[in-house]
């Protein structure tokens, strides 16, 4: 099973039920590091934290530490936190899911079991869609009902390695751990518009600050990205729906007029036309190390200026603050 509760997963909203800004994350990170070393980011607004070796220096148990931690993220950065705890990150990341802001959900030693019973199966960490429907065909929709099944019926259903780590998961087993500093897979910001958005302009407009973001943070850590995701939230019938489309770029790179000219594509491909869109985000995935990526040669004189002067700008932005140069656009 998972030792006695000490891992943390939260999840962190603005007020307004936002996620956190770059910045604002980046600070919550900082909190989180004031209590433990061992903390693990999950971008743009989650993180696991394991807090076992300072309960004792604090002098509280896990859900007395996580009101501390929730108090301090609201006093000092207007966020609040939902927060899961439990013996391993699996199973914090499954009660987090079951917290609401301003709320601990833990899951005590020996109870794991009861936990997890009437979970869906699809709540497990890596069953997807296909996976769940082929467990549902044979009956096993809920993780308890995995967790009875013989080893050898679900390696025949699933394979023999799946099959494995699927019955160690339905049993509460989490093998992993809270790995400090792990490199980011993905990189995320969003634009909220104060009231439902018709005019295409300012979506562009929001869309083109948000690569502009995310180019600026993945060149100042000497990343780059393979694709992008955005994503809309518009009104519909029954209130907001979220829509989501992905592609991949022509090579991996942390050019912002690349990544402005992918999410211009993306966003074309929705047809939203008169949708009334309240945000968009944008998503830079398989981020790797700049120095190993492969580029393109060009013999663009224009491409090579644009990139010269966006290193400048960078500078300028690191010493005197990330408005300090923008384009023309986004400053009218």
């Amino acid at each position: 099973m998972s030792g006695p509760a000490g891992i943390l997963c939260l999840r962190f909203r603005t007020v307004d039920g936002d996620p956190p800004d770059g910045a604002g994350y980046a600070g919550l990170l900082a909190l989180l590091g004031s209590f433990t070393p061992l903390v693990e980011a999950a971008p743009p607004d989650g993180a696991l934290a394991d807090v076992r070796g300072a309960l004792r220096y604090f002098g509280r148990d896990v859900a007395g530490l996580a009101s501390v931690i929730r108090v301090r993220a609201l006093a000092l950065h207007g966020v609040d936190c939902a927060i899961g705890a439990a013996g391993n990150p699996m199973l914090a990341r499954m009660a987090a899911r079951r917290a609401v802001p301003g709320t601990t959900f833990v899951v005590p030693a020996g109870e794991e079991a009861a936990f997890l019973a009437d979970r869906p199966a699809a709540a497990l960490d890596g069953v997807g869609p296909a996976t769940a429907r082929a467990l549902c065909g044979y009956g096993l929709d809920s993780v308890g009902r995995i967790a009875a099944a013989p080893l050898g019926t679900l390696q025949r259903i699933t394979g023999v390695r799946t099959g494995r780590e699927l019955w160690e998961r339905a049993q509460g087993i989490d093998r992993s751990a809270v790995v400090p500093d792990v490199a980011a897979r993905s990189l995320g910001a969003d634009r909220t518009f104060p009231r439902d958005e018709l005019d295409r302009e300012r979506q562009r407009r929001a869309l083109m600050s948000l690569t502009e973001e995310l180019g600026a943070r993945m060149r100042g850590t000497g990343q780059v990205c393979r694709s992008l995701a955005v994503s809309v939230r518009c009104a519909d019938r029954t209130g907001y729906a979220t829509l989501t489309r992905s592609r991949a770029l022509r090579e991996p790179t942390a050019h912002s007029a690349d990544l402005t000219a992918l999410a211009y594509r993306i966003h074309d491909s929705f047809g939203l036309q008169r949708a009334r869109v309240r945000g968009i985000a944008l998503r830079a995935e398989g981020l790797g190390d700049a120095g190993r990526a492969a580029h393109q040669l060009t013999f663009d004189p224009v491409d090579e200026r644009a990139r010269r002067i966006e290193a400048v700008a960078d500078r300028l932005r690191e010493r005197f603050g990330p408005r300090a140069v923008m384009p023309g656009r986004l400053a009218a």
